[in-house]
């Protein structure tokens, strides 16, 4: 005898998840826009309690006032609810925050949300950007920056967090969430580039960028506070520094000197030592945010370094910047690019002007040759 066959209902695939923490309901006296833009920049691994602090006091919320912030994701769980508005782990509101906790109710908010926007059909959902276009404060988290560019990009979503941007609305995002925060984005289409390919071929299928091609007008956001500028995440432990002067190479157009063409094919920028209109990235180490914020009145964009109490890294920031073109670049060839600038930022004390790339002094110079990094320990 046969045991008779039970048929199961396939449940639908939701369109996109939503986890929630707080008080959706509050009612919000924070501002809806701020006076000059603030970004936070995050370099992956564990993430750094003061710069959620630093982004909610940027958006204006204080105690009494509510405010929400929204986190936005393509894949994962709203873990991240919890640990920004609540201060240790009994889920307290209270003012003395432990560590690895943000205390985010004791600033003020009200609530943490998370979206899970996993397709296009999500990221044009209707009910998905009245969410967002709510938030006080939006992070984008870690993943898959090729699925927020594949998914995101020349989306309404895309849409909702420039207008954001443009009433100045705190923005934060940590590994490929800091990826595509850039005037141009590695967007990572296939599998992460490493610096040795990178250098050996500067053009090699892993290679990829948004825009596609490079162009002016930036990639998927491209906030104007951040022009010019790519960035690179888990850069110490990683072994990056490579393959951000294969970015930042890249981006570099090409130029006839002395009857030879320098730079690369299809770069878009100048490389030079001097002016805030050339080709420059940012590498960022685990467990280290950048706090960037506009001045106002014609003054500069600035920035500052922080890392947890309690970490065990060295939490540097690196600023990269082409001095004079490559002399090599292009498909199926090793990269020759010499006098590549680098500045370092490893504390919470000096303050960098990205603007005019001052406010650290220089720390050394690396060349690429034929394909090799020199020095090889750049750290």
């Amino acid at each position: 005898m046969f045991a008779q066959a039970v048929f199961e209902v396939a449940k639908p695939i939701p369109l996109y998840s939503y986890y929630a923490e707080g008080n959706v309901n509050a009612v919000v006296n924070a501002p809806t826009s701020r006076p000059t833009p603030s970004f936070v920049l995050m370099g992956g691994g564990p993430d750094v309690d003061s710069a959620f602090r630093w982004l909610i006091q940027r958006a204006g919320i204080t105690r009494g006032s509510g405010g929400r912030l929204v986190v936005v994701r393509a894949s994962g769980t709203g873990a991240y609810n919890p640990y920004i508005l609540y201060s240790d782990e009994t889920l307290s509101t209270s003012d003395k925050v432990a560590d690895q906790w943000v205390g985010g109710a004791s600033l003020g908010l009200s609530s943490v949300e998370t979206l899970v926007i996993p397709s296009v059909k999500a990221a044009n959902s209707a009910a998905v950007n009245a969410i967002v276009a709510k938030a006080n404060v939006v992070f984008i988290a870690g993943g898959d920056q090729g699925q927020y560019i594949r998914f995101w990009k020349g989306t309404a979503l895309e849409q909702t967090l420039k207008g954001l941007m443009q009433r100045n609305v705190p923005i934060g995002g940590t590994s490929a969430g800091l990826a595509v925060l850039g005037q141009f984005d590695y967007s990572g289409l296939y599998n992460s580039a490493t610096s040795e390919l990178a250098m050996l071929d500067p053009f090699y299928r892993d290679i990829t960028f948004d825009p596609s091609p490079l162009s002016l007008s930036g990639g998927f956001i491209a906030p104007p506070a951040l022009e010019s500028l790519i960035f690179d995440s888990h850069f110490d432990s990683r072994d990056r520094m490579g393959r951000l002067v294969v970015f930042t190479s890249r981006i570099v157009a090409p130029v006839s000197m002395s009857g030879s063409v320098y730079g690369c094919s299809g770069g878009v920028l100048p490389a030079s030592s001097s002016g805030n209109k050339t080709a420059r990235g940012i590498g960022i180490g685990v467990e280290t945010a950048l706090l960037v914020q506009g001045n106002g009145d014609g003054r500069p964009v600035t920035a500052t370094r922080v890392t947890n109490p309690s970490t065990t890294t060295e939490s540097a920031v690196y600023f990269v910047r082409p001095s004079i073109p490559p002399t090599v670049c292009k498909p199926q060839t090793p990269l020759s690019v010499s006098t590549v600038e680098v500045r370092k930022l490893a504390d919470s004390v000096t303050t960098f002007n990205l603007t005019d790339w001052t406010g650290a002094p220089l720390y050394r110079y690396v060349d690429v040759n034929a394909g090799q990094l020199s020095p090889a320990d750049w750290h």
